[in-house]
């Protein structure tokens, strides 16, 4: 089996790579039939000759291999028939975007397999970004906390090596006495987590961080049961929401009337109610001045993320009175950084935890039959046609919805 990783073709570049020279020599030593072959990148976080150095071969030719691995989405005059092909084809939700890549995939007789639909057999995903979208969601939210009260400024993400040395950066600063809320406790909630525990801040319970003033900065941390409650008044819970979130409402606000920054790391399903509304950030008892929006949304559960934001522009203001854009550092403004693709600030790392996760559970299923339907949920095209667990996207590829 001859696995090709190929280079990253869509504009904006991004550096990431599904398997590092490292995660390449380990598939190769457990795996002695698979063979690696490593397209040339001018971009790629590591370069050629760190590939080299680890005894791959660096080739123009990966178009000679069955498998060909990449992160974001191949343009369609790049993508070779005939092929197996892994990457985030951003078509699982219907996405008019690329309506016309998943339709030359199929024209192509090409097999796709998307890793956000990698999971085990119980729809849980196995390889992710999440968590580096979470450590350098947090690192930003600070960064704009900083910028907008003119009490620090600390260096984009993008500029540093690794996530230590963002850590090294958040060390290196004094926040006021502000409490910090972060929801979720998923891979994206538990990396933001990460970086508010190296700065040494203290995670408080709801009860205290409602209800209490503390002589330091503090954090809470809370899901889906804690900001979420049954219309009905009954005693819900975090499975019951998910199952069933038409019947619940939004119990955010006692949260926003406390918190002066706060960091969207939730995972937002389909008919689950809003966090806030344009009307609750009017409120003047909403007190939320600084939102890192790592979610990304747009013009949904945090009303506040008007749009996604850049690498290269990552805050901007939103005005509560008009519901408008405005200056973020404006007294009345809601600072806003909601950048959709923050990974990629931390590419090395990103590369790092997301090729361990392909190397365990992907790599193996070509090896040993498939045995625990790792390709088979993934595989979203197969025959010119998709597969029966994506045919819901039959007429979205037709172009009648």
């Amino acid at each position: 089996m001859r696995f090709g990783i190929i280079r990253e073709r869509k504009d904006p570049p991004d550096r990431r790579v599904v398997l590092s020279p490292s995660a390449c020599q380990n598939v190769l030593a457990r795996f002695p039939k698979a063979q690696i072959l490593v397209e040339p990148s001018p971009i790629r976080v590591f370069t050629d000759d760190e590939y080299r150095e680890k005894g791959l071969e660096v080739s123009d030719q990966v178009g000679s291999c069955e498998v060909l691995l990449g992160v974001k989405e191949v343009p369609i005059d790049a993508l070779v028939p005939d092929k197996k092909y892994f990457f985030f084809s951003h078509t699982i939700k219907k996405q008019p975007y690329n309506r016309e890549l998943l339709r030359a995939i199929m024209e192509k007789n090409i097999e796709l397999y998307d890793h956000e639909v990698i999971t085990n057999p119980k729809g849980q995903r196995l390889v992710a970004f999440g968590r580096y979208a979470g450590i350098v969601g947090a690192y930003n939210g600070i960064r704009t906390f900083g910028l907008k009260y003119d009490l620090f400024n600390l260096p984009k993400a993008e500029t540093r090596k690794d996530q230590q040395a963002l850590v090294a950066e958040l060390q290196n600063i004094h926040l006021p006495n502000i409490k910090i809320l972060l929801t979720g406790r998923g891979r994206v909630g538990n990396g933001a987590k990460e970086m508010l525990d190296a700065m040494g801040l203290k995670k408080v319970g709801v009860d205290d961080y409602l209800k209490n003033m503390f002589q330091e900065p503090v954090y809470c941390q809370i899901d889906a049961s804690e900001y979420n409650k049954r219309k009905d008044g009954n005693r819900g819970n975090k499975a019951d929401f998910f199952k069933n979130p038409q019947e619940y409402r939004s119990n955010f606000f006692r949260f926003a009337k406390v918190t002066d920054f706060y960091i969207a790391g939730h995972f937002y399903g389909d008919g689950a109610p809003y966090l806030y509304t344009r009307e609750d950030a009017k409120h003047p008892d909403f007190k939320i001045k600084v939102v890192a929006d790592i979610s990304c949304d747009i013009d949904g559960p945090v009303a506040t993320t008007l749009r996604a934001s850049t690498i290269a522009e990552p805050i901007y203001g939103y005005d509560p009175r008009t519901e408008t854009e405005t200056d973020f550092k404006k007294e009345d403004a809601i600072a806003v950084m909601a950048v959709d693709n923050l990974p990629c600030e931390l590419p090395r790392d990103a590369s790092n935890g997301f090729g361990e996760a392909f190397s365990k559970y992907v790599i193996p299923a070509f090896f040993n039959g498939d045995v625990d339907g790792i390709l088979q949920r993934a595989r979203m095209t197969q025959n010119g046609r998709l597969t029966e667990r994506y045919a819901y996207l039959q007429d979205y590829v037709d172009g009648k919805e």
